[in-house]
């Protein structure tokens, strides 16, 4: 019996060894065949056409988008500068899909197949993309609510910075400090947008005790009131309150202004710097710090 099944066994390797070399051989006269190179080189000369197709059409799209947007509207900008970013960003989804769809093709691959097997597996992957499905709906509704916009500063949650894209799905603010934050549009609960209404800053200054208030209120105000003509920054001529607090060695001045959104920073250093000036070309004293000394009696006296 067991020289019996040896024989099975070696009859069932020859037997193997023979097919698999019948199979090596068939893929090796394939793959060195000319109708296999011929393939070959058409397959890649279409992928090659399709990039490139793809990339010329995505280029010029976005160029005739741009121009088209800009061109013939001259009001809101910041409201079609979002839309332009978002239809450039739509049509290279849309052309790079269908570029995906042209290469698989090439490649002889049946796409109509895997388009059937995508619509049956999408009943179980719906449940796992309803967070993506709230990213798409909420971002539709930022842009058309205006709710912010490409180039507006705005602090979303615990991101600050410039609004630089607002997409179907994710938004990018790039930080002050040059960081990029990729928000997706689902997470965002809480905005402040700097840059829809203007902005007012006060400027505090300290001046001595011993400063005529009288002389610096009238000195500063007639200065102030010259800036709206330097500085078209300025909504209106910037205020003098006054003395708004007082200690034993100094008093604070305070100014407000009200400047175009985002403006105030820039404008507030200037009056700083040219308040200083005045101040000590009018011979006003300004504050500077004081230390004082006490001599402790010794014996008791």
């Amino acid at each position: 019996m067991e020289e019996d099944l040896k024989l099975d066994l070696e009859e069932f390797s020859e037997t193997d060894l023979k097919g698999l070399a019948h199979y090596t051989t068939r893929l090796w006269d394939y793959v060195t065949s000319a109708e296999f190179w011929d393939a070959i080189i058409i397959a890649s000369a279409k992928i090659l056409a399709i990039i490139v197709i793809s990339y010329v059409v995505v280029f010029i799209g976005k160029k005739v988008i741009h121009r088209v947007f800009m061109l013939r509207v001259r009001t809101n900008e910041r409201r079609h500068l979002t839309i332009v970013k978002l239809l450039q960003s739509v049509l290279s989804y849309l052309v790079y899909f269908s570029a995906i769809m042209g290469i698989l093709s090439a490649m002889n691959i049946q796409v109509a197949g895997l388009l059937a097997g995508a619509g049956i597996a999408s009943v179980a992957i719906a449940f796992g993309a309803q967070n993506l499905v709230k990213d798409v709906i909420t971002g539709f509704f930022i842009i058309l609510e205006d709710q912010f916009g490409v180039g507006d500063f705005v602090k979303i949650n615990t991101a600050e910075g410039t609004v630089m894209e607002i997409g179907l799905r994710t938004t990018k603010v790039k930080g002050v400090t040059g960081e990029q934050f990729i928000i997706p549009n689902g997470s965002i609960v809480d905005v402040i947008n700097y840059s829809i209404n203007n902005s007012k800053a006060t400027i505090n200054m300290q001046i001595s005790l011993d400063a005529n208030i009288e002389k610096v209120q009238m000195v500063i105000q007639n200065y102030l009131d010259t800036l709206p003509e330097k500085y078209e920054e300025l909504v209106s001529a910037p205020v003098f309150l006054g003395v708004t607090n007082t200690t034993s060695t100094e008093a604070t001045i305070a100014i407000t202004i009200e400047t175009l959104p985002l403006q105030q920073y820039s404008i507030a250093r200037i009056i700083r710097k040219d308040v200083i000036d005045i101040l000590t070309r009018n011979g006003i004293p300004l504050a500077v710090p004081k230390m004082m000394f006490y001599e402790r009696n010794q014996g008791g006296e």
